[in-house]
């Protein structure tokens, strides 16, 4: 193998397989100093203020001389004077194509009564504020299989108990956005397919009111969904008896389920990378991106989200859109983040973050380039605001921050029944009630955190596999996952503390 990687023949840089010492010799040229892993060197020499390109796209632009050789980073590439406001031609729909050929696979899946397919079953316990956290972790602790495991010794069939409670619910607008951000996101959770059955428990005085709840989101109590408040049960102690004698009550129903052959087109998986390195837009994401086009052709879904990062790649998401629409729904979501980072004080090029820099990461630019690889190559169907319900089947977008818990808690509330998480600096992450699926960008990651990780696509920078080969065995590994098999997270317990709501708006 080559000492680099280069990604296409117009690009001004190509990347460290592995760390060069300077006089090694690359291609034609010398390398001048040393260059870490996964990092860039210029292919050729560029003047200050030229733009720098890789994927035959600009990722920022030179802010002094670099010459051949030299190691491209953040002491010599930045966004540029206009901060990467450079004109992007979106060309909507441009690139549109016939859906692919119709394929056919099946997962073990749970079949729900009204005609949604689970790939988990699991009970759980929401809390509408920060005031009912303590209460709601209180039911769920008691049906822990590790300090109480006798509590679902006769439940085989039921994956666990879990609270999802988050810091917010209060001290906020009832009627501003920040609000109806969580009020989609609850509803989300409690109407997802991988829960049975669904308590909510609040306090009683939040300016998140339960019934207020249930009357925006449509839904009423029945048998797999109760709501009670602290003040209203008479305290505490109460309220933990009262949640789980009704969990008590729904276990052998939500026992009562079997395991069944199901299309592939009812799994929708939620895209996420997180500690990105300069390997994520090699391996590990267009790998999934061959995934994403295998799903979409057996009439699944996939959500890419994330708008922090795929700003200043976003024009190659419109060219797929199905319509003008579609792509100027994107559009707009890019203005208003533009305009909500201002107003905070901030600026787009904030992320990347110190450990995708350390991994080769320069620019926001070359992250999100990198980033939309997770995508595919299929049409883009729809834009949905964080937490909508996703209707449309194939590759779609959701508007999320680009800070993983809260991102794929918006996907999950969409409907997403499976995470697959791309990390090249390594995550410890899971998501109840979707099994989230991490994916290693280089073999070094995986020889160091092999426990956390589920497959390693470095054996793509090692020679060892095509972005191809890998993309089916994700696409595999997806199936089994969805049919039961524990992901590595799962086994570490992850899941209940990544539920991270966005939190928009002032705190009053």
């Amino acid at each position: 193998m080559t000492p680099f990687i280069r990604l296409h023949p117009a690009d001004d840089v190509v990347i460290a397989r592995s760390q060069l010492v300077g006089g090694a010799t690359v291609e034609d040229f010398t390398v001048r100093g040393l260059v870490p892993a996964g990092h860039k060197v210029a292919a050729r020499a560029m003047a200050a203020g030229q733009p720098v390109r890789r994927y035959n796209q600009i990722i920022g632009f030179a802010s002094k001389a670099i010459a051949v050789g030299e190691h491209v980073h953040t002491h010599n590439l930045d966004m540029g004077p206009d901060k990467g406001d450079f004109a992007r031609d979106y060309a909507f729909g441009a690139d549109v194509k016939a859906p692919p050929a119709k394929a056919e696979a099946t997962f073990m899946g749970i079949r729900r009564s009204d005609g949604r397919v689970a790939t988990r079953n699991y009970i759980g316990i929401l809390s509408s504020v920060n005031c009912s956290a303590t209460a709601a972790r209180a039911i769920a602790d008691h049906f822990s299989r590790q300090t109480n495991p006798s509590a679902l010794a006769g439940f085989p069939m039921v994956d666990g108990v879990v609270a999802l409670t988050h810091g917010t619910g209060c001290g906020m607008d009832t009627e501003g956005l920040g609000m109806q951000i969580l009020e989609r996101t609850l509803a989300g959770y409690a109407t997802h397919a991988n829960f049975w059955g669904v308590l909510v428990v609040g306090l009683g005085c939040e300016a998140n009111q339960i019934n207020a709840w249930l009357a925006h989101s449509r839904l009423r109590e029945g048998d797999t969904l109760k709501v009670f408040n602290i003040q209203d049960t008479g305290g505490t102690r109460r309220t933990v008896e009262k949640g789980i004698a009704l969990i008590q009550e729904m276990l052998p129903r939500a026992n009562d389920v079997t395991r069944e052959p199901c299309s592939a087109a009812h799994i929708t998986i939620g895209l996420q990378c997180g500690g990105s390195d300069g390997y994520s837009g090699i391996s590990a994401n267009p790998a999934l991106g061959v995934a994403v086009d295998l799903l979409v052709a057996h009439g699944g879904t996939a959500i890419l989200s994330e708008t922090p990062e795929i700003y200043g790649a976003e024009h190659l998401l419109t060219r797929r859109a199905v319509r003008q629409e579609v792509g100027q729904k994107l559009i707009e979501r890019i203005k208003w983040w533009e305009h909500y980072t201002e107003v905070n004080q901030g600026e787009m090029n904030n992320n990347p973050s110190p450990g995708n820099k350390a991994g080769g990461l320069t620019t926001i630019l070359e992250k999100s380039l990198g980033a939309v690889a997770k995508g595919g190559t299929t049409n883009l169907e729809a834009v949905y605001e964080y937490a909508e319900p996703v209707k449309a089947h194939g590759f779609v977008y959701m508007d999320t921050p680009g800070y993983d818990p809260v991102s794929a808690t918006g996907q999950v509330a969409g409907g997403a029944n499976m995470i697959c998480f791309t990390t090249g600096r390594g995550s410890a992450y899971g998501c109840a009630p979707s099994p989230s699926l991490k994916l290693a960008t280089n073999s070094a990651l995986w020889a160091r955190q092999e426990e956390d990780m589920d497959i390693n696509c470095g054996e793509i920078i090692d020679g060892k596999a095509s972005i191809q080969e890998m993309g089916r065995r994700i696409f595999e590994l997806v199936l089994a996952t969805a049919s039961g098999e524990p992901s590595k997270s799962e086994r570490h317990g992850y899941g209940q503390n990544e539920f991270v709501p966005w939190q928009v708006g002032a705190v009053m």
